[in-house]
């Protein structure tokens, strides 16, 4: 089954709640399906907090956060915000999740930046706690990193069974995970000159296989994705980049070209890998409306 497609705008920074509520209705008024905040400690807004702003500036636009950093707050603690969040938004939040992966927001809590297993086996347990946290009246969980007492779950999500579930992630174990417990996957894949080998046909089909394999009856189920960080004039060159910065490579993460050609490129993703779900940063959201209002729901 073809997915529909569906568009978000990733938006971290304001100066006034003014601001941020424009920002907010501009992207639902340009046809965007969500609005995405993501979780650092030194940058931005917090995610939380503003999304909850989002939803009640904004009529049908959804709002997720992207992602909270498993490691910033209980998993307990964090499915009771996200349901709240759900329930005073009318059913319209979606959580993302991640393992967290800059050791500088680490270094400024004062707590330490552990080994990728570490912070992937704690994700693991989170995920199974805040799933079952939004469908059972009452949980115990006893893990290797968490511990739960005959906890209610309470309040309920608005969404049933849950809330919608985001995760992304490059590597295996990450996306076997989000392949056995999330509802949408976002697919990471190298972005900048060092790493421009990645993002090959063959490494995409390879991380694809991989969430199947994982995924079992449950992958026709799954929304895939991926994130758009650059889009690029003919000459490749970053729309709103000076002519003295350096180029950037193409990437999965780049399309270049007018409207017609984007659209082209977007398409032959889906058709090719099932891609349906795509993100931009929102220096682009005006410069993207073009492609949503064409392809938004088709």
């Amino acid at each position: 089954m073809t997915r529909p497609f569906r568009f978000g705008v990733i938006a971290g920074g304001a100066r006034s709640r003014a601001e941020w509520v424009a920002k907010a209705r501009k992207a639902e008024e340009l046809g965007y399906a969500t609005l995405l905040v993501p979780d650092h400690i030194a940058v931005g807004i917090a995610p939380l907090t503003a999304l909850a702003v989002a939803a009640e500036a904004t009529t049908s636009l959804r709002v997720g956060s992207f992602v909270c950093d498993n490691d910033f707050r209980h998993p307990a603690l964090l499915a009771k915000e996200a349901a709240t969040l759900d329930l005073l938004s009318d059913g319209r939040f979606e959580l993302g999740m991640g393992a967290g992966y800059l050791p500088d927001d680490y270094t400024q809590l004062g707590i330490p930046f552990e080994s990728a297993g570490i912070r992937v086996g704690r994700l693991q347990e989170a995920l199974q706690i805040v799933r079952r946290l939004f469908s059972e009246e009452t949980l115990s969980f006893s893990g290797k990193h968490y511990h739960i007492a005959e906890m209610q779950g309470v309040p309920k999500p608005v969404q049933k069974p849950h809330l919608p579930i985001f995760l992304g992630g490059r590597g295996k174990r990450v996306l076997s995970l989000a392949a056995r417990f999330a509802d949408s996957i976002g697919f990471g894949f190298a972005a900048w000159d060092s790493e421009a080998t990645e993002g090959t046909p063959e490494d995409i089909a390879q991380r694809i296989s991989w969430v199947r394999e994982a995924a079992g009856e449950r992958f026709e189920q799954l929304e895939l994705g991926y994130t758009i960080y650059q889009l690029l004039d003919m000459d490749e060159k970053p729309r709103g980049v000076s002519s003295q910065s350096t180029s950037v490579s193409p990437s999965f993460h780049a399309l270049s070209g007018n409207s017609d050609k984007m659209i082209e490129e977007i398409q032959a993703r889906r058709e090719r890998y099932g891609f349906s779900y795509v993100q931009v940063s929102e220096r682009h959201m005006e410069a993207f409306a073009p492609v949503v209002a064409r392809l938004a729901g088709r």
